[in-house]
C-alpha cells in the first residue's frame, strides 16, 4: 500500500488535510467519503509503509492534552472521526500527530478506537486502552477520556514535583563536587610547593589534604585514568545488565523503598499511584482482576507489583484484597483500612480515589519537608569539605607567622 496526502471538506465546509494509506487514490477517496468528508485533492506521498514509522517520545503532558481535547469534542457531540481530524491539525508533537492520523484511518476502515490505539503500546498503555474499551462498551467515552485526562495530569504534576525536588540538591552537589576536585587537583599542588620551602613540620590537617590531593592527581594521570575508565565502564555495564534481570530489579526497588530521606517519599508516591490507578480503572468499569493486573504492571516498582499480584491471586481464589495488602508491609494502615471499608460497602473505587488524594497531599508535604531538610545539609557539607580544605591550607601560614614572631 501507498500513502496519499489529501485535502477534504467537512459537512460544515471546513477544509481539513492529512495523510491516509490506500491502494490508490480512488480507495482513499472512498475512505474519506465514508468519514463524511468530500475529497478536494489526493496526492501520492513518496515514503515507505508502516514499517518505516518510528515511534519517538510522547510525553504524559502531550497525552493528557490529547485526552482532554478529545473528551471536550466528544461531549460537544462531534463524531469520533471528525474529532480526530480536528485534533490531528492541532497536535504539536509530530509522533502523536502521525499516530492520531493512523488511528483515524483505522477507525475509518471499521476498527474500534481501543483496537486502533492498542497498536501503539509504547504511547497508549494497557491502562489507557482498557479504559477506552470500557468506555466504548458502556457508551461513556467522553467521561472516560475526561477521567484519563485528569489521571494523566495528576501523574504528570506528581512527576514534576519529584523532579523539581531532586533538581536543586543534584545541581548543588555536582557543582560542589566539581569545585572540590578542582581545588585538590589544580590549586593544592601550588600550595604544596610553597609549604616545602618552609622547611618545617606541617600540621596534620594540611598533611591529610595534601595526601588526598596527591592521590587525586595520580588518579587523573595517563595511563592510570584509562585503566580506571575501563574498570568503571565494566562496572557500569555489569550493573546495568544485573538490573535488567528480575533479581536485580527487585534488589534495586527494595533499596529505593529503604533509602534514607527519599525512601519514604518514594513509598508515598507509589501508594498514591496505586490508589489512583486502581480507583480510576474500577470507576471506569474495568473488571477488578484486570484492573489489578494493569495496576501491578504500571506500578513502576517490582516490590509493589508483586504485592498487588498477590492480592489479585487472593481475589481470584474468592478471598478479599485487604489481607494481602496488609501482609505486604508496604501499604500504610490507613490505605489498607480504606480498602477494607470500600470492599464492605461496595465503594472501593471512591475509597481508593480518596486515598490517592490524601497521599498526593502527603507527597506535597514530604517534598516541601525534604527541601527544607536538604538545604541545610548541603550547606553543612559545603562548609565542612570546602571550608576544611581552605582552613587546612592556611594553618601552615599562620604557624609560620608565629615562628617569625
Amino acid at each position: 500500500m501507498a500513502y496519499f496526502s489529501y485535502k477534504a471538506k467537512t459537512a460544515a465546509g471546513m477544509i481539513v488535510s492529512g495523510s491516509m494509506e490506500g491502494d490508490n487514490d480512488k480507495v482513499v477517496g472512498a475512505k474519506l467519503r465514508a468519514q463524511k468528508l468530500q475529497p478536494v485533492t489526493i496526492t501520492p506521498e513518496k515514503r515507505g509503509g508502516k514499517s518505516s514509522f518510528k515511534i519517538r517520545r510522547v510525553t504524559v503532558k502531550d497525552l493528557a492534552i490529547f485526552s482532554r481535547q478529545f473528551s471536550t469534542m466528544i461531549s460537544a457531540g462531534v463524531p469520533v472521526l471528525q474529532s480526530l481530524n480536528i485534533i490531528s491539525e492541532q497536535v504539536e508533537n509530530k509522533t502523536l500527530k502521525e499516530i492520531v492520523i493512523r488511528v483515524r484511518d483505522d477507525i475509518g476502515q471499521g476498527s474500534n478506537l481501543s483496537d486502533a490505539l492498542g497498536k501503539y503500546p509504547t504511547v497508549f498503555s494497557n491502562l489507557y486502552v482498557n479504559m477506552i474499551r470500557a468506555g466504548e462498551s458502556a457508551g461513556i467515552l467522553e467521561g472516560i477520556l475526561a477521567r484519563l485526562a485528569g489521571y494523566l495530569e495528576k501523574d504528570d504534576a506528581l512527576a514534576r514535583k519529584i523532579k523539581s525536588a531532586l533538581m536543586y540538591p543534584t545541581m548543588v552537589m555536582t557543582i560542589a563536587f566539581g569545585i572540590t576536585i578542582f581545588l585538590l587537583v589544580a590549586v593544592i599542588p601550588t600550595f604544596k610547593t610553597t609549604f616545602e620551602s618552609f622547611g618545617h613540620e606541617l600540621p596534620m590537617p594540611t598533611k591529610v589534604v595534601i595526601g588526598i590531593s596527591e592521590f587525586m592527581q595520580s588518579f587523573f594521570k595517563f595511563p592510570q585514568i584509562v585503566i580506571e575508565g575501563v574498570i568503571v565502564a565494566g562496572a557500569v555495564i555489569f550493573l546495568r545488565s544485573f538490573l535488567k534481570t528480575k533479581k536485580g530489579q527487585l534488589s534495586k526497588d527494595k533499596l529505593m523503598l529503604k533509602l534514607p530521606l527519599f525512601g519514604m517519599l518514594i513509598r508515598k508516591v507509589a501508594v498514591a499511584k496505586f490508589a489512583r490507578t486502581l480507583g480510576t480503572l474500577i470507576k471506569s468499569g474495568v473488571a477488578i482482576l484486570e484492573a489489578l493486573d494493569i495496576t501491578a504492571r504500571t506500578s513502576g516498582n517490582l516490590v509493589i507489583e508483586e504485592a498487588i499480584l498477590k492480592a489479585r491471586s487472593s481475589i481470584k481464589e474468592g478471598e478479599n484484597i485487604t489481607q494481602p495488602l496488609r501482609e505486604s508491609g508496604i501499604f500504610p494502615p490507613m490505605v489498607v483500612q480504606m480498602v477494607s471499608v470500600g470492599e464492605e460497602t461496595g465503594s472501593l473505587d471512591d475509597m481508593l480515589m480518596r486515598s490517592a488524594d490524601f497521599y498526593d497531599d502527603e507527597v506535597n508535604v514530604a517534598v516541601a519537608g525534604l527541601m527544607s531538610m536538604i538545604e541545610p545539609l548541603i550547606m553543612a557539607f559545603l562548609g565542612v569539605v570546602i571550608g576544611g580544605i581552605v582552613i587546612a591550607m592556611f594553618m601552615p601560614m599562620m604557624s609560620m607567622g608565629e615562628i617569625a614572631g
